[in-house]
């Protein structure tokens, strides 16, 4: 899909956009798509605001934000967008942030044009715009993971910027998007994490087509005027306090107080304007057709069928993105993509919904977002709301959802894992709207780790260990993926690091044993170490010898609850058991007194244990009960995780000897 929503961004953000660790960045031509010209009139130029010295202490980067203006008009096949930033440099530091002006553009829907850069020194305007020069150079910052969309960065330094200045530029864009040109949407911030002294937001639409609004934590309504059959609509926030920005949020949860804005209210709006383009009655090639029709002679079941042509599609078609121009939202056509041997989520998407529909499987393209899923079902209608495409399939009363960009997938009808996206909107002709894309609830452990310590029976001899890792569902997947996109020899590398910082010395007995039952989604993984006699009396290791639990408890937030005003996200559920066996021991070794389960409404632990004269074995589990922890809760939940840490790690003087105390 194309980009994803923008939400209004920082000072920083906005000054620094072309300071970013680039992958790929090649020059475009001097000036390209971008223009200088005079002020529309439509467009109002306000006032310089002042900042509330109450904020000065939260200033960052030198840089005291006095307006950030967004207008924008509807025009014949688009829009027009009137972009405005004004800012005091303050200090030194400010110099080098604010000196110089980026912004980002799509060629192949924006034309932009530059009306004014500005310096304002004690009180006295110098005009910049004839003496900048811009180089605009086209950045795919994620070149690597196969994305590239074409997006443009323009850059300028401004000449002779002094610390006390006040930097004001301007700049119009007319944008003719690829499809859904009568579709409107907008959100912005009401506030920031840093001063700003007005953030002002107009629009002016046509009065028939009255414009949507929806306010998150925010009392903020606009100012409403129609003239003729145009109505004008105005959000002003002056000097808000800033908002102290906070991390681990959950998907559905914003920043910043906001504002969406959406010309509809209707997702079936969105739908239409891709129908035409996600037609399922696609001509098939021919040699990929018949592999289509072998699947069907081969399986009679329905869902069988769906596995094998998923496969099909995953595992043959690798995935690259040319989300360039039309590229952004309109996908290529299964001809393209087969002759091609590539495709982008759209593209595998509607190869894989075409074939299930030949195969006499009831199959829909359905948009979703990778990151931001769950926040689909509380935000106005946009096309902007994607970033992403899958299949729903529906069998019988059972629904499916498939990633096709997903490789090497494993299972079957009845152990196939859903992509963890929260909600989508499927690609329907009626009654379209969002769907909830409901979690199974995980019953067993998706990875148990299994250490077999056997400690030396006569001295001078090796300790030696061999973990197996058994790996289930959506852990499988990633596992199955890991092994086939990274050598062994690295994977093997990283294994003996990790063993290698517990118990120094430790050394592998050679490469790594995997098996794979795909149909099962089932991968494991068996590890072979011995660790000398001499390392392992090397600092009394046998004497504080550590057994610790490997169950993701690392992986889990632990915020600052300092002003924390919002939820803890804890993401996709997690069930994971790891096992500790020790043998050929010379004395019968307890788990500790204060082993007590971790029951709580967000996270569970505990850890159960068993004992012979010469054997000790310690199985810990670890499960998510929830995926976010409400504000109020978070004190209680940061004290679960101090404890379970506690808990994670037992050590023990395995030299010792029942023998030699009696």
């Amino acid at each position: 899909m194309g980009r994803a929503r923008h939400f209004q961004t920082t000072a920083v953000a906005r000054l620094t956009a072309l300071i970013v660790i680039c992958t790929v960045c090649w020059p475009a031509m001097a000036g390209t798509n971008v223009h200088k010209g005079s002020l529309g009139n439509w467009i109002e130029r306000v006032a310089l605001p002042k900042a509330d010295p109450r904020f000065d202490s939260q200033i960052k980067n030198g840089i005291s934000n006095l307006l950030s203006d967004y207008q924008i008009r509807k025009r014949p096949g688009g829009s027009e967008i009137f972009d405005r930033y004004a800012y005091k440099i303050v200090d030194r530091t400010g110099l080098e942030h604010g000196a110089s002006i980026s912004f980002e553009f799509d060629p192949a829907t924006s034309d932009v044009t530059v009306n004014w850069i500005d310096i304002i020194r004690d009180g006295v305007v110098i005009q910049h715009l004839s003496d900048a020069d811009f180089d605009v150079f086209r950045r795919e910052k994620d070149a690597e993971k196969g994305l590239f969309d074409g997006w443009l960065t323009a850059y300028v330094n401004i000449n002779d910027v002094r610390v006390g200045d006040i930097v004001d530029y301007g700049k119009t864009a007319v944008r003719t998007p690829i499809i859904g040109t009568e579709l409107l949407f907008r959100s912005f911030a009401v506030a920031w994490d840093e001063p700003i002294a007005l953030i002002r937001q107009r629009v002016i639409w046509p009065t028939t087509e009255p414009l949507r609004f929806r306010q998150v934590r925010t009392d903020i309504r606009p100012k409403v005027q129609s003239a003729g059959d145009t109505t004008n609509y105005l959000w002003q926030s002056a000097n808000p306090i800033p908002v102290k920005s906070q991390d681990y949020l959950p998907p559905d949860f914003l920043t910043y107080p906001s504002i969406e804005i959406s010309s509809t209210s209707e997702w079936q709006d969105v739908v239409n304007t891709l129908l035409p383009y996600y037609r399922l009655d696609q001509h098939l090639p021919a040699d990929f057709a018949s592999k289509l029709d072998a699947i069907a002679a081969k399986y009679d079941a329905p869902e069988d069928r769906m596995v094998e042509a998923m496969r099909l599609v995953q595992d043959n078609i690798r995935y690259v993105s040319l989300s360039m121009g039309r590229g952004s939202y309109i996908p290529r056509s299964p001809t393209t993509v087969v002759g091609s041997g590539f495709g982008d989520c759209k593209d595998k998407a509607l190869l894989l919904a075409s074939s299930l529909r030949r195969l006499g499987i009831h199959a829909n393209v359905a948009l979703t977002d990778l990151d931001e899923g769950l926040a689909l079902a509380t935000i106005l209608p946009t096309i902007r709301a994607f970033d992403h495409v899958i299949v729903k399939v529906v069998i019988d009363s059972e629904t499916y959802w498939i990633d096709a960009t997903n490789y090497l997938q494993g299972g079957r009808a009845d152990n196939l894992v859903s992509p963890d996206y929260g909600f989508a909107l499927p690609i329907v002709a009626d009654n379209a709207g969002m769907e909830k894309m409901d979690r199974k609830e995980l019953y067993q452990p998706t990875t148990f780790v299994s250490e077999e310590f056997d400690f030396p029976r006569r001295k001078g001899e090796p300790l030696k260990l061999t973990v197996t890792t058994t790996y289930l569902g959506a852990d499988a997947d990633s596992m199955r993926y890991k092994l086939a996109s990274q050598s062994p020899t690295k994977i093997a590398d990283d294994y003996l690091k990790y063993y290698n910082r517990q118990y120094p010395g430790m050394k592998s007995l050679g490469p790594l044993v995997t098996n794979d039952s795909r149909d099962k989604n089932l991968v494991s993984i068996i590890e072979s170490y011995h660790l000398s006699a001499d390392d392992l009396d090397a600092d009394d290791l046998s004497k504080e010898f550590a057994l610790k639990s490997d169950v993701g408890i690392r992986s889990l937030p632990e915020p600052e609850r300092l002003e924390r005003s919002a939820p803890i996200w804890l993401g996709s559920p997690i069930f994971r058991r790891h096992r500790c066996t020790v043998r050929n021991l010379k004395a019968r070794f307890v788990g500790p007194e204060d082993n007590d389960d971790i029951i709580t409404p967000y996270v569970a632990f505990k850890a159960r244990w068993t004992s012979t004269s010469t054997e000790f074995q310690v199985d810990w589990f670890f499960k998510t009960i929830n995926d976010q922890v409400p504000a109020k809760s978070i004190g209680p939940y940061l004290k679960s995780l101090k404890k379970i840490n506690d808990n994670a790690t037992w050590n023990y003087n395995f030299a010792y000897s029942d023998a030699e105390a009696n």
